[in-house]
């Protein structure tokens, strides 16, 4: 199946995803050893409470539970890997499993659809790969009194990410399914990974990707917005864009109206049965969650509905009765603009003026910035990026050019610092440098949608498609220089060329959207 497919199914009727895997293991009161099974009788650490491992020691049980999905109505089942990524594995020190916990997760799916798609196959049901956020996040210190340390970085994400989604796919996953994000870098890194994966295998993979709110804030736990956590993730060209977990359908359903508003992509919503009880439990019973569901679709907010935390195949059920009648949401036209976003969004309406980027978290234009980051005093470096937030700067420009810098590691640092500062954080990002390492190493700190500045063709053709697609892969807009292969442009007619092939190669050859190229 491909997106095409994907996509022309949606805009014809609604799927049913179906409910929480977890909630169904616990009916079985499994004990330490059919968590162990034979395979893992002498592991030296606790097994019990690692559903993913039941793949591999208990598949009967995971067979059980998606057939029960399958015959509640649900046309996509998801797979056992909710926590399949190594570093989420190494809590058990299963890290070296986390390949084969994914293929025969996805083959269990795959065998239980397979055998539903030939009882009925004018009804195709599909398998989502499910890709969770792992235990630990790369926007976000864990330690308070170090806010710009991380327990993770990009590159193990990314890396860990690729093996999981690697195995779904071989194991015979039709969608890939980034779920319950609490911090957007995180699914950044998912993003580069299977977009890596896909250009490897030369194969078109469905995607869709969901949030979670956490709160009545109406923000992912990284902070983010709704409409901010979309534009960093658009890129990706999913299928759905949705929000899971956290919170019930009555809770969510504001900001899943939010979502629907300015997303040209199809929604997803799979929400708790409510919110939880004092022991941790979820009392909404398939009736109440059913209406919920239901208005969804009378409002016009969802292509795709199921249920996440404390949901069964008895709630599945009920939703699947109750909308198999009503149509889907139409995608709506939502006017094309240059948008960008830090924990909030910016989007460049026709009515704006000029866009004030705030240029003094630069060691190149500011002296006393400069003198602050060599000092290493980077606290008091944030104070010059927080003046600029107050004296309306809309997006901040940061940059480490100086030659007695690691401007790597000063870019790292500094972002990182940054991230951890709402007050600053809220705006994009410009990551400025002539060096394309400190450039990548600056994207791979930020969770919202940056600016580059710049690449240009005055390495050459190949090297400026290179770091283009890169650029695309990380999910930036860029600016492109008038340069080329002899120099910087001086005429208005080489400004014109150059300009003109550097927009047709983004735009034809690597299919960068026009409104996210910026001339300079």
């Amino acid at each position: 199946m491909t997106s095409k497919d994907l996509r022309e199914l949606l805009a014809h009727r609604l799927l049913i995803l179906d409910g929480a895997m977890g909630t169904m293991v616990q009916r079985y009161k499994l004990t330490e050893s059919d968590f162990r099974g034979d395979r893992f009788v002498d592991h030296h650490k606790d097994l019990q409470g690692n559903n993913d491992l039941l793949s591999i020691t208990r598949p009967d049980i995971i067979r059980d539970i998606h057939l029960a999905y399958l015959e509640a109505g649900a046309d996509i089942i998801e797979t056992n890997t909710f926590s399949g990524t190594r570093i989420a594995q190494t809590d058990y020190d299963l890290q070296e499993y986390a390949y084969e916990i994914n293929f025969e997760s996805a083959k269990i799916a795959r065998l239980c659809v397979d055998e539903y798609n030939k009882l009925t196959p004018y009804k195709p049901r599909f398998v989502a790969g499910a890709i969770g956020p792992t235990n630990r996040t790369a926007s976000i210190s864990p330690d308070v009194n170090n806010p710009g340390f991380r327990a993770t970085t990009f590159d193990e994400l990314k890396d860990a990410y690729y093996e999981q989604a690697k195995g779904l796919i071989d194991g015979g996953s039709d969608i890939l399914l980034v779920e319950t994000i609490f911090d957007t870098l995180n699914a950044k890194a998912a993003i580069f990974a299977i977009l890596t994966l896909k250009e490897e295998l030369q194969k078109d993979i469905p995607i869709i990707i969901s949030g979670t709110i956490t709160d009545a804030s109406g923000r992912t736990l990284s902070g983010q917005t709704v409409e901010a956590f979309y534009i960093s993730i658009k890129h990706a060209n999913p299928v759905a864009v949705g929000l899971n977990c956290a919170l019930g359908a009555k809770e969510l359903r504001p900001f899943l109206k939010d979502l629907a508003a300015v997303s040209n992509t199809y929604i997803s919503a799979y929400p708790n049965a409510g919110l939880p009880n004092d022991l941790g439990g979820y009392d909404q019973s398939p009736e109440i969650m059913r209406d919920y569901i239901k208005e969804f679709v009378e409002s016009n907010f969802v292509n795709i509905v199921g249920g996440c935390c404390g949901t069964t195949p008895e709630h599945i059920k009920a939703m699947a009765q109750a909308v198999a009648d009503l149509k889907p949401r139409p995608l709506p036209v939502i006017e094309t603009l240059s948008n960008y976003s830090g924990l909030e969004p910016l989007v460049l309406r026709k009515e704006m003026n000029f866009v004030n980027i705030g240029e003094r978290t630069n060691v190149t234009g500011s002296k006393k910035f400069s003198k602050l980051i060599l000092d290493k005093k980077y606290n008091e470096a944030l104070d010059v990026a927080r003046q600029q937030v107050e004296g309306g700067a809309q997006v901040i420009d940061v940059n480490m050019d100086e030659g007695l810098l690691d401007g790597k590691e000063a870019m790292k640092t500094f972002l990182n610092l940054l991230m951890a500062e709402p007050d600053i954080a809220k705006l994009p990002i410009m990551i400025d440098s002539s060096k394309w390492s400190v450039i990548e190493e600056g994207l791979k700190c930020v969770q919202g949608k940056c600016i580059v500045n710049s690449i240009s063709m005055k390495e050459g053709e190949a090297e400026f498609i290179r770091q283009a697609n890169l650029v695309r892969k990380y999910g930036a807009a860029t600016v492109v220089m008038a340069f080329d292969e002899d120099g910087q442009a001086d005429t208005i007619e080489r400004k014109v060329s150059i300009c003109k092939r550097a927009y047709d190669i983004l735009t034809t050859q690597i299919g960068f959207p026009p409104e996210d190229i910026i001339f300079d």
